[in-house]
Formats: C-alpha cells, structure tokens, sequence
C-alpha cells in the first residue's frame, strides 16, 4: 500500500496522547487542562481512523468484514467526539461558576465541591 505507514499514524497520537497526559498533570489552568484533554480525545480518534483505514487491507478480510470494522472505528470517532463536546460544555459550565461564586480559578484551590 502506498502512503504514511500505520506506525506513523499510530506513533503521531501516542505523541499527541502524550502531550496531552503531561499538559493535565503539569498545567494548573482549567482551561489548559480541558485543552490537553480534548487533545487526549483527538488522538485517539486519529488512532480509530488509522486503524479502521488498514484493516482495510487485511489478507484475510471479506468485504462484508472490511466495511463493517471501517464503520466502527468511524462510529467510535463520532462517539467520542460527541463525549468530547459534552465534556466542554459541562467543564465550562462549572468553571464559569465557580469563577462567578470566587473570583479565581486555580486548580489546586479547587475544593468546593469537597462534602
């Protein structure tokens, strides 16, 4: 098959997954951290894609077999991008509130919704 590899792909999100691992324990900003994780989620669509693109080209595979996988990695893509979306909204949502209640949004003073 000509083209990128899949170990260029499957290696381009696990440094892309690894960015954002470091940018979530490192960084103290919320927003930051919301940034790093979605580019957690980024990747590994991009890892659900690569791998649904080569199953493609299995030796062993059916057609029937090939659109199936093809069709599931896409569907787990617009699964977590749909996670993703709803994981903004709601983060957002509470970072906007608890900066309205304190005036500041830093992480390590985060302990509001302590019981």
């Amino acid at each position: 098959m000509n083209g990128v590899p899949l170990g260029a792909y499957v290696g381009l999100g696990l440094f892309m997954f690894t960015t954002g691992v470091i940018g979530v324990i490192v960084r103290k900003s919320p927003i930051v951290i919301f940034m790093c994780i979605e580019l957690m989620l980024n990747s590994v669509n991009l890892t659900f894609l690569a791998f649904a693109r080569y199953q493609m080209h299995a030796p062993s595979s059916s057609s029937e077999q090939v659109q199936r996988s093809m069709m599931a990695g896409q569907m787990m893509v617009i699964f977590v991008m749909a996670v993703a979306a709803a994981e903004v909204a709601v983060g957002l949502g509470i970072i906007m509130a608890i900066f309205r209640l304190r005036d500041n949004v830093d992480i390590d003073e985060m302990n509001l919704l302590r019981g």
